[in-house]
């Protein structure tokens, strides 16, 4: 058998497939500092156009809580046309706005069209493209190879008051914002869960919290180890490579992958392999949202397309296994290629020979039971 594991990764050996899937510290940068350059500006703008806007509340500027592939640290450089790295950033406004814990009193249409107001110089000064048309965000596109996404949500006026308060007696000697971007990561985990509110183009408002599919995955990551977090990206790579466009989501990767992961020191070859061949039927028969049972996942991504990815990843499966069982490094390297793309190493001399015992050593001696796919995890 061979060892492809110092392909895929590796501290000493470069290249690996996942140091090809980093975004480059120049966009790296430039993406932090255009998610900075957002928030300022709805920071200073918001109340601003808001009250311009007929709005008679106190003045108040957003808060801010980044979600997605950017604070799991699961991002991948786009694989291709036209692909764009996705960064998340929530704004939260305390909406007097909301009326004690239910419906909001300003509708979702007007903090839409106040937030890309608010947005418009910064666009035209950056030459960025606003885009308007995402039911449940602003979305900024600020490179060709990458946008950001701006969901906007709503709290209970107390809450973002107490938050504020904690913040400032907590971090006393900062500015306020100083102060606020401290304390976000543990402020925002003492928010009630049904009484954040996302606003939607066509529905107004819906109840959405970001946090708790965060705190899953982190947690997540804490019992499995960083070996989980990289076969998530692997799989996002496979399907980046595989899907020009659509594919399956990534919380769908996520979830599905997470009960089927086990541990396969220095490995990754290994423990993906064992994420695979367990993937198609994980899909046929269902997956939810890993913190609410009532989400199909699958249902989201629809038969074809669940039809579609079982086929991918029937193929890879095949592709993966065959390449471990190669007779010849370089074979194994090429049939890697062919489902990852160029930016899987094609390096056949780093390939290691092994035996079937040494493959043995790697396994887990027992299986350690998983929670299911769909335990709530809220924070």
């Amino acid at each position: 058998m061979l060892n492809l594991h110092s392909l895929f990764h590796s501290s000493v050996e470069q290249p690996t497939l996942l140091g090809r899937l980093d975004l480059n510290t120049t966009r790296r940068e430039f993406i932090a500092q255009a998610k900075t350059e957002v928030r300022d500006c709805l920071r200073e703008r918001l109340p601003i156009v808001l009250k311009e806007q007929g709005y008679t509340g106190q003045a108040v500027r957003p808060r801010f809580f980044t979600q997605g592939s950017w604070a799991y640290k699961t991002l991948n450089a786009p694989a291709q046309h036209p692909q764009q790295a996705d960064v998340d950033d929530g704004a939260y406004l305390p909406l007097s706005f909301v009326a004690q814990a239910s419906k909001p009193s300003v509708a979702s249409a007007v903090f839409f069209a106040a937030a890309e107001e608010a947005l418009k110089p910064l666009v035209k000064l950056r030459d960025w493209h606003l885009v308007t048309d995402k039911v449940t965000c602003v979305r900024i596109v600020i490179a060709p190879f990458a946008h950001i996404d701006i969901p906007l949500y709503a709290i209970p006026d107390n809450e973002f008051e107490t938050l504020q308060k904690a913040a400032l007696t907590t971090y006393r000697y900062m500015t306020l914002d100083e102060a606020l971007r401290e304390a976000e990561r543990d402020a925002w985990t003492a928010l009630p869960i049904d009484h954040v509110l996302l606003a939607h183009r066509e529905n107004d408002w819906v109840k959405s919290d970001p946090r708790p599919v965060k705190k899953w995955f982190l947690d997540e990551v804490d019992r499995h180890g960083e070996q989980f977090r990289r076969i998530v990206r692997y799989l996002k790579a496979h399907r980046e490579w595989q899907w020009p466009t659509g594919g399956p989501a990534s919380i769908l990767l996520m979830a599905a992958s997470a009960p089927l992961f086990e541990v396969r020191e220095r490995r990754d070859d290994l423990a993906l392999l064992n994420v695979v061949e367990q993937l198609p039927d994980a899909l046929r028969d269902g997956v939810c949202n890993p913190v609410d049972h009532n989400e199909s996942l699958t249902d989201r991504l629809g038969k074809m397309g669940v039809d579609d990815a079982v086929a991918k990843l029937h193929t890879f499966e095949k592709y993966l296994r065959g390449a471990l069982n190669a007779n010849n490094p370089d074979q194994a390297c090429a049939w890697l290629v062919n489902q990852f793309g160029e930016r899987f190493p094609n390096e056949p001399a780093r390939v290691k020979e092994i035996t079937v015992a040494a493959t043995v050593l790697a396994t887990p001696a027992a299986a350690t039971a998983t929670p299911l796919v769909g335990r709530t995890q809220a924070g």
